[in-house]
């Protein structure tokens, strides 16, 4: 017969308290599924964000338990979406601002069977160290040319078992681990994220920060066109409106051919030209 659990570890229920108290200290509630992050990767970014970010991890029974007794809104729509190990963050930094900085704290890791190449996976020629024996096999296999000298193996020239994007065989993912070449680049992304009510999922939390930098520099330079264009004074673009009027004050004086400083010399010329195309007009000139 089943019967329910009255008492809990203490490590989970310290977590349980955790994610009761957290969400009314913090201004974010952000997630991140754990299924494919590696705990090497967490490490890093709990240093990185100290005295910024909580962390918290925990199973999501656990987790839609405690949330579900706390009282702020949106908190339960975040629980109905957790699965399997999740990582709680907890801060008053933007989901958005936060999604980015994560972006930005890739780094690189050891190869595991089936993984994708980040990089070109470049094998130095060295010496490896490794004694001769069934690991020439693998060498071999992988297309990496070595040679015996003074009892270990030696890579005897630069190669490149897979080009990035290529797949990693598990055989070469262990061989890599070996020369520690870490030809995979991790980062994290947030899974969804609650932030005063309002709940964001994945894919709203992506920004393109070079695109969004491009746009907002082509709507600035828009503005100051028509800005300019209008006449609209502010301290950015007084000098060009400034210079806008006074070419077009000099375009009119010299059309109407009223004489100031800057542009009397100009007027002479155009007087002077005309009058020499009315004389050479008149020079052909044959009365009816």
């Amino acid at each position: 017969m089943h019967e329910n659990r009255t008492e809990y570890p203490k490590r989970k229920a310290q977590m349980y308290q955790q994610l009761q108290e957290l969400p009314r200290k913090y201004k974010v509630v952000a997630v991140i599924k754990m299924t494919k992050v590696r705990s090497s990767q967490i490490l890093p970014l709990r240093k990185t964000f100290k005295g910024e970010v909580e962390f918290v991890s925990i199973k999501d029974k656990v987790a839609q338990l405690a949330l579900n007794k706390v009282d702020i809104p949106g908190i339960k729509e975040i629980a109905k979406d957790l699965k399997g190990q999740c990582m709680f963050m907890f801060t008053n930094m933007s989901p958005f601002k936060l999604n980015v900085l994560l972006a930005k704290n890739k780094i690189m890791m050891a190869a595991r069977g089936g993984d994708i190449a980040s990089i070109d996976i470049v094998v130095p020629a060295k010496n490896t160290g490794i004694a001769p024996g069934p690991m020439l096999t693998e060498f071999k296999e992988a297309g990496i040319p070595t040679k015996i000298d003074q009892g270990t193996i030696w890579i005897s020239k630069d190669s490149t078992p897979v080009a990035k994007g290529g797949v990693i065989s598990e055989k070469l993912a262990s061989l890599l681990g070996k020369l520690d070449i870490k030809p995979v680049e991790a980062g994290i992304s947030l899974y969804s994220a609650l932030e005063e009510g309002t709940k964001y999922a994945e894919e709203e939390m992506v920004i393109d920060v070079e695109k969004i930098r491009e746009q907002f520099a082509q709507a600035h330079q828009e503005a100051v066109s028509l800005s300019i264009e209008a006449a609209y004074v502010t301290a950015d673009n007084i000098s060009l409106i400034l210079s806008k009027a006074a070419q077009h004050a000099r375009s009119l004086s010299i059309e109407s051919g009223f004489m100031i400083d800057e542009t009397k010399e100009q007027i002479l010329q155009k007087a002077d030209a005309q009058a020499r195309a009315v004389a050479g007009q008149a020079k052909g000139y044959t009365p009816s």
